[in-house]
């Protein structure tokens, strides 16, 4: 019995101690603070998801089905910029360089924003299936021309979030 005791004592001092470090490295707290990496391709958000209304779920159709949200591939994007085009030059030398990686067959390389560590299993699905808006985690997307995280995605912001919304708290249900 006291074997086990001493286990849970360990247990919530490692819990504790992670969720402080963990808050330590934390990005911008707002998208205008945010910059986000160069892209292959310049790709606004703020024209697809803001300007168009793109539903993220159109472009990032495995977030509903898949542990990953996945980035839209080539022929998802030309699906629509076969026909479309864009009146504003500098937008149409971008929409050039995805015909260019449709023409060759290539996927774009995108630069890689939202990361969690290795030992965390993050699975998307379940998220989009309690109804958690994509911007909870991804900030206004829809309202910028370059992506960012804006929030930090440590352990102690997701347990925040859990406890807010009575969402699952064992270790095992992102470590595993």
């Amino acid at each position: 019995m006291r074997r086990r005791h001493a286990w849970l004592g360990f247990t919530e001092a490692f819990l504790v101690t992670a969720v402080i470090l963990s808050s330590l490295g934390a990005r911008p707290a707002t998208a205008a603070d945010a910059e986000g990496p160069r892209q292959p391709i310049l790709f606004s958000h703020k024209i697809h998801a803001g300007d168009f209304q793109i539903d993220c779920q159109y472009c990032h159709a495995d977030a509903r089905r898949s542990v990953f949200a996945g980035v839209p591939s080539v022929r998802r994007c030309m699906g629509c910029h076969q026909i479309v085009a864009s009146k504003d030059p500098e937008l149409q030398k971008e929409v050039e360089k995805l015909r260019a990686y449709w023409k060759d067959g290539k996927p774009v390389e995108w630069v890689r924003i939202h990361k969690v560590p290795g030992f965390v299993q993050f699975p998307h699905k379940r998220h989009v299936q309690v109804g958690l808006a994509c911007q909870t985690c991804h900030g206004p997307v829809q309202a910028m021309s370059t992506v960012a995280q804006v929030a930090p995605l440590t352990m102690g912001w997701c347990i925040s979030c859990h406890s807010e919304r009575q969402g699952p708290l064992d270790c095992v249900t992102c470590h595993h």
